[in-house]
């Protein structure tokens, strides 16, 4: 998003939604399409525009800067597809295919996908030949162990905490900017051409977590601290030509580069221009009038939801919607940490009275929303969603007072809910079901670039926060440890657990579950932990999101990413036709 932290689409006009959205379309005819029951239509392949042909400029149109671009930071969507698909590869990384085959994972920087030892307490994984950096110099093991590093240090917060979860680094280990290196107590780095993991417990799905940025090459050469972001140094197909922050940044072919070994990234076009200067309905309108240049040109946010209309009641225009399930649960969070969400009670009372059918009106309907009733999105389920509570859609306002009452709050309470700009429209829906259990609601709407930063500070967060979280794989393990493992959360740049939920008993069954080799087994076990976290109520799930992101005529190679939030995959997209 945090990684895995998704931006839900707001409301569109109630009258449209009965029309459907037109989701992944083809160059194929629409004699392909088939109607998922849910009023979006698929078709064919679910690529749009074929194959590409290399060369040409790839145009992206979006409203924002990136917040981070250093690969030890990245873990917001969809900065962490584009990093991982144009400036670095890590040691595996999933296959660019829409649907199953883009869950799985083949070999990157590595020659195959790990090899486990010591009951997959102990991870070996050998490099490639002849890898290489943007300037020629090669790549060698001890800069992905590096990176690794890094992800420890406090001044770069933010990133991925697996490494910290998992690696049997020393207590108060600070990171390489604190000149600290990890001895092979944690990292063995034999080689030039060899790593090797030692973990605290065992990993079976270690080859999964190393398709994260925290498992790029970082040369200690080129350390910047916290200005590393501005350019990082590049191993994958693409290299910073030019980034002014806010404004735009430039991407030009990084001819070190080798295709021959990455069997994932295509990399046609010749440079790739991300113009952050937009406005979401401007960039709307650009796409939809596809003049000139914008006939090139992908959308990077959602669609904003005044010009849902425009798009799908237009068929040439909805042909160019790629639009698939994010696999992403919307949730309201709630402070536990300080009161009054430290009182369980309440937070059962809000659950009860949250009518999830407004809020899934205000992110689109259920054209481009399910109602959520667990944590696990229903890709990490067994495909069928589980209702947990099965509280009416609309709320239970008798159990919700009920619930007050027993918490000792029955004269109800004001707290505040912070969310981005463009989610506004549910923090209303939010604030008017509270309302009616005498809970007042203040919305503090912040700009999209600051608002992981402000809900991640002990200091500055609001009793709500709408959040979202998406599986970094397919594995309950990169959902719920992320989201409710007391042991990640820090005082700032809280990052998972932003709900700040502390319970030992599921600390620990988290680290069970973990050392399943049975797969089978492993699911089980995070269905009925999920269920034991939601009967302590951290948070609320409210929706499984869909992402709709237009492009331009001219586009080919288009599709959404299952792995990264339906995201538009970086590594196969380009042009039909080059002036």
């Amino acid at each position: 998003m945090t990684r895995r932290t998704h931006t839900a689409l707001a409301a569109a006009i109630a009258a449209t939604l009965t029309l459907g959205l037109g989701a992944c379309s083809s160059s194929k005819s629409n004699d392909t399409s088939a109607d998922n029951g849910k009023g979006i239509t698929t078709a064919g392949d679910g690529i749009i525009g074929g194959t590409p042909v290399r060369g040409g400029t790839l145009h992206i149109l979006s409203n924002q800067d990136f917040s981070q671009l250093d690969p030890t930071r990245n873990w917001v969507e969809p900065e962490m597809d584009f990093g991982l698909r144009t400036l670095y590869r890590t040691l595996t990384t999933f296959k660019a295919a829409p649907g199953a085959t883009g869950l799985e994972i083949v070999p990157d920087l590595a020659t195959d996908l790990g090899t486990p030892s010591d009951g997959a307490k102990t991870w070996t994984f050998h490099l490639k030949d002849g890898l290489k950096y943007e300037d020629g110099s090669p790549i060698v093991a001890d800069d992905i162990k590096y990176n690794v590093e890094r992800s420890f240090s406090s001044e770069l917060p933010g990133g991925p905490d697996y490494a910290k979860q998992y690696l049997n680094a020393p207590a108060g280990y600070a990171g390489p900017l604190k000149g600290q290196r990890l001895g092979p107590e944690a990292i063995e780095v034999p080689d030039a051409k060899t790593i090797i993991f030692h973990l605290k417990r065992a990993v079976a799905e270690f080859g999964y977590t190393v398709t994260l940025p925290t498992f790029a090459p970082v040369p200690i050469a080129k350390e910047a601290g916290a200005g590393y972001s501005n350019h990082p140094f590049s191993s994958g197909p693409y290299k910073i030509d030019t980034y002014d922050r806010g404004k735009q940044l430039v991407l030009v072919r990084n001819t070190n580069w080798d295709p021959a070994s990455d069997p994932v990234r295509k990399a046609y076009p010749d440079k790739i221009v991300v113009d952050q200067t937009l406005g979401s309905a401007g960039i709307a309108d650009r796409l939809i009038a596809d003049q000139g240049d914008d006939k090139d040109a992908i959308m990077y946010s959602d669609l904003t939801p005044a010009k849902v209309p425009d798009v799908i009641t237009n068929p040439d225009v909805k042909s160019r919607l790629v639009s698939d399930n994010s696999n992403c649960t919307a949730m309201l969070n709630m402070d536990n940490s300080k009161a009054p969400f430290d009182n369980q009670k309440l937070r059962l009372a809000v659950e009860y009275a949250i009518d999830k059918e407004a809020f899934q009106s205000s992110v689109g309907g259920p054209a481009l929303a399910d109602i959520a009733t667990t944590y696990l999105p229903p890709e990490l389920t067994g495909g069928t969603s589980v209702d947990h509570f099965k509280i009416p859609v609309s709320g239970d306002l008798d159990k919700a007072k009920q619930l007050m009452a027993e918490a000792g709050l029955s004269g109800g309470l004001n707290t505040e809910i912070t969310v981005s700009t463009g989610a506004k429209q549910q923090a209303e829906a939010i604030q008017a079901s509270l309302k009616k259990i005498n809970i007042n609601v203040t919305i503090d709407a912040v700009d999209p670039s600051v608002a992981n930063s402000i809900i991640g500070d002990k200091n500055k967060q609001t009793g709500l926060a709408i959040v979202g979280w998406c599986p970094d794989y397919p594995s309950g393990a990169t959902f719920l440890p992320m989201l409710f493992d007391s042991r990640i959360i820090t005082d700032t740049g809280n990052q998972g657990n932003k709900s700040r939920f502390k319970d030992a008993s599921v600390d620990a069954e988290m680290d069970r579950i973990a050392t399943l080799s049975d797969v089978k087994a492993a699911n089980d076990a995070w269905l009925a932990l999920d269920s034991k976290i939601m009967d302590a109520a951290p948070a609320v799930p409210l929706t499984w999101q869909k992402k709709p992101l237009l492009v331009g005529s001219n586009i080919a190679g288009a599709f959404a990413h299952p792995v990264w939030s339906a995201e538009i995959d970086y590594a196969t997209i380009g042009l039909k036709s080059v002036k």
